[in-house]
């Protein structure tokens, strides 16, 4: 009997059949049959310390035995508040807003930024976002992504939005842009130095802080989407770390918990918490979820937040780096790629192909192709990259950029 499951992301007329993950481990996931395959994407982004870290596995276990769940609105509990205290000593935002997801995470975020501008004499409503930006999957956060393939079905859901062209080799039309529209906006929201599913494309540190003093010039809030940058992907704990900028929101999950479950948490300046904060009733922040804050949750992200207070996770994150971007230097005289790039422990590089892009024939061949080789590698279309968890070996790093050589050798 095939699954009942629909699987995320995924075309069933092209993909029949789904390995079952039975175990995992370090950098590395186990199928029913015993085959071991690499986990080079930690997951779709979320795996930092490696899969079922021992410290956060003990959190987990540890919470289990106390509380499973409790409503958020009415209570609250000791994991919740280590979290947030410990976020709030991370980034120097004073106010925590729990959620599950990263495009809830968003969706907070712009909500509490359109709600603080509703508060204000002059209300705002206008958002501002980059080219090629993906924030999420939900009707909010679908607006402020890229219009196009992920989204066209939804078109007549989603509200307007102002784009600044991404700053491929000059930032100048992107920060002339900004400042055009910025004078009556009430929000600019950027994935910082890094868009994930837009490419994997990057930015300089200066542009992002030169945003975020001309959004500061006409009182527009920054909203930093760090769903996939933060917890050291970029090579700092947040990405906005490199451009000197504390965002005015800041959108947490992915690695949040190290990977091990759902979690998410938007951050907020204390006068966007002010705004909502009123004895009329009608000023409340009105969002929620059944699972805000799941006590479980909140218990690995406590484990996650003490990994990186008492071990030197950012060596760790400074070794692969180096380590990856040796392995990517080795492709830089190979004509069949182009566009290689590297930011943090991420790496990408685009196959030369006919039909470039998300859609591109090449990429359900070549992630079949990795699989076959034992390595989790999924192209967006013919662009490759490497996201390994922290953990991952020198000797594992060699077997994902072997199994990249000889996919070149073999579809180009």
């Amino acid at each position: 009997m095939s699954s009942p499951i629909w699987h995320p992301f995924t075309q069933h007329a092209l993909t029949p059949d789904f390995p079952l993950i039975e175990t995992g481990e370090g950098a590395w996931l186990t199928d029913k049959d015993g085959k071991r395959i690499l986990d080079a994407i930690s997951s779709w982004w979320v795996i930092t310390h490696g899969h079922r870290h021992p410290k956060i596995m003990a959190a987990v276990e540890a919470q289990g035995k106390k509380l499973d769940q409790v409503i958020f609105a009415s209570f609250t509990h000791q994991p919740a508040e280590d979290v947030a205290r410990g976020l709030v000593e991370m980034t120097g935002l004073p106010r925590v807003f729990f959620s599950d997801s990263g495009s809830t995470a968003v969706e907070v975020g712009l909500k509490m930024a359109l709600g603080y501008w509703q508060a204000q004499p002059k209300p705002r409503h206008r958002i501002i976002a980059l080219e090629h930006a993906y924030h999420g999957d939900t009707i909010g956060t679908m607006a402020v992504g890229t219009r196009g393939l992920f989204n066209a079905p939804y078109e007549p859901l989603l509200y307007n939005v102002d784009r600044l062209p991404f700053p491929n080799s000059s930032a100048t039309e992107t920060l002339a842009a900004l400042e055009r529209l910025a004078p009556d906006a009430a929000a600019l929201i950027v994935e910082p130095l890094l868009l994930g599913a837009g490419g994997m494309l990057t930015y300089a540190p200066e542009i992002l802080a030169a945003m975020k003093k001309i959004c500061a010039r006409h009182g527009v809030l920054l909203i930093a989407d760090e769903v996939l940058t933060g917890f050291g992907r970029t090579g700092t704990l947040f990405a906005c770390e490199q451009a000197g900028v504390t965002p005015d929101i800041l959108c947490l999950a992915k690695g949040l918990t190290g990977g091990a479950l759902p979690l998410a948490a938007t951050l907020a300046s204390e006068a966007i918490f002010q705004a909502h904060y009123s004895p009329d009733r009608a000023r409340t922040f009105f969002h929620s979820s059944s699972f805000t804050a799941n006590p479980i949750a909140c218990a690995a992200a406590a484990a996650n937040l003490e990994l990186w207070n008492s071990e030197p996770v950012l060596d760790r994150i400074q070794a692969l780096a180096a380590a990856q971007q040796q392995r990517l230097d080795s492709f830089q005289s190979d004509a069949r790629f182009s566009g290689l790039r590297r930011i943090g422990t991420v790496t990408a590089l685009d196959l030369k192909v006919s039909d470039p892009g998300y859609l591109s024939g090449i990429g359900p061949n070549l992630a079949r192709f990795f699989l076959e080789k034992g390595v989790l590698l999924r192209p967006l279309g013919n662009t490759i990259y490497v996201m390994p968890p922290y953990c991952v070996t020198a000797a594992e790093l060699d077997l994902v950029y072997d199994a990249i050589g000889e996919a070149a050798k073999k579809f180009v």
